[in-house]
């Protein structure tokens, strides 16, 4: 009886360390969540709780709520900048055109290195992942001489922002892991069947494909609606602005009006928050898309 009284308390004992461990590993995993909560949304809070102040209380401590609160800035970027409807408008056309536009063209390249077979192609499609390690800047004088006077002269239009990304790499490359996953024997009864490559693809392979193509539509939205450099290389009136180039016109030689900026920016984010919030599932399958292997 002894022995078996002395054996449970190290039972006891040893059951509670491995909990213990447990639980101290579960609080440090949630203290971790909520420290990256705070410094992922913190900037963006408070960016919207000073567009709803005075602009003389621009420069107070942090604070959560806004307090006083006032509406003028959004009143100001309304109705005093005359070419901000213009600029939104731009944005909205840019990214509306190069959404649709790039995810067919991305959707077709995807298509063709999956299933069709030609000499170079798996050279063609290594070539094209290369591209996705070269930065930007690197091609931006390239591109501007093609643009520019070079063949299009298309400076200072709209035409200048869309015609250099009609496609990408990325694109290219997540339409192609998703369409490797769709099995071959649809196709092939669709050729028994007399069906031609196009119709496969346009009446077969795209509506079974909506998912992959709607993350690419929201990535595509998210990056041209919120790009910057291109825009200020190739356009100069400022009624052919977009709306991140309009937002530096409320910066002035000596000041900046930084109440109206984060007012002005606000218009910027909340179309790609909504998205994001409404289609989110998507942006995730969208991620893990680009994984699939044949």
């Amino acid at each position: 009886m002894t022995a078996i009284s002395e054996v449970r308390p190290r039972v006891a004992v040893a059951e509670r360390a491995p909990r213990s461990w447990e639980i101290a590993k579960r609080a440090c995993f949630y203290g971790l969540l909520l420290f990256w909560l705070v410094v992922s949304i913190g900037p963006f809070w408070l960016s919207v709780v000073y567009s709803f102040m005075p602009k003389e209380h621009i420069y107070d401590p942090p604070r959560l709520i806004p307090n006083p609160f006032t509406l003028d800035n959004y009143r100001v970027v309304l109705s005093e900048f005359e070419l901000f409807p213009r600029w939104l408008l731009n944005s909205a056309i840019i990214s509306g055109v190069l959404t649709v536009v790039r995810t067919l063209f991305c959707a077709m390249g995807g298509y063709a290195f999956a299933r069709m077979k030609f000499p170079g192609r798996n050279l063609l499609f290594t070539l094209t992942l290369v591209t996705m390690m070269i930065p930007g800047q690197v091609t931006l004088i390239p591109n501007y001489i093609v643009i520019g006077p070079g063949v299009f002269h298309l400076l200072d239009r709209l035409e200048a922002v869309i015609l250099p990304g009609i496609a990408g790499a990325f694109g290219v490359f997540m339409m192609t892991q998703f369409f490797k996953s769709i099995p071959t024997e649809l196709e092939e009864a669709a050729l028994i069947d007399g069906a031609g490559r196009f119709t496969i693809f346009f009446r077969l392979i795209l509506p079974i494909s909506q998912t992959p193509l709607l993350a690419l539509a929201l990535f595509t939205f998210q990056g041209t609606w919120n790009e910057f450099l291109w825009p200020l290389v190739v356009l100069q009136t400022p009624e052919k602005f977009t709306l991140p180039l309009g937002l530096q016109w409320f910066k002035n030689e000596y000041y900046t009006l930084y109440s109206n900026v984060l007012a002005g920016s606000l218009f910027n984010s909340l179309p790609i928050i909504i998205l994001f919030f409404i289609f989110q599932r998507y942006f995730i399958e969208g991620i893990a898309t680009t994984g699939l292997k044949e």
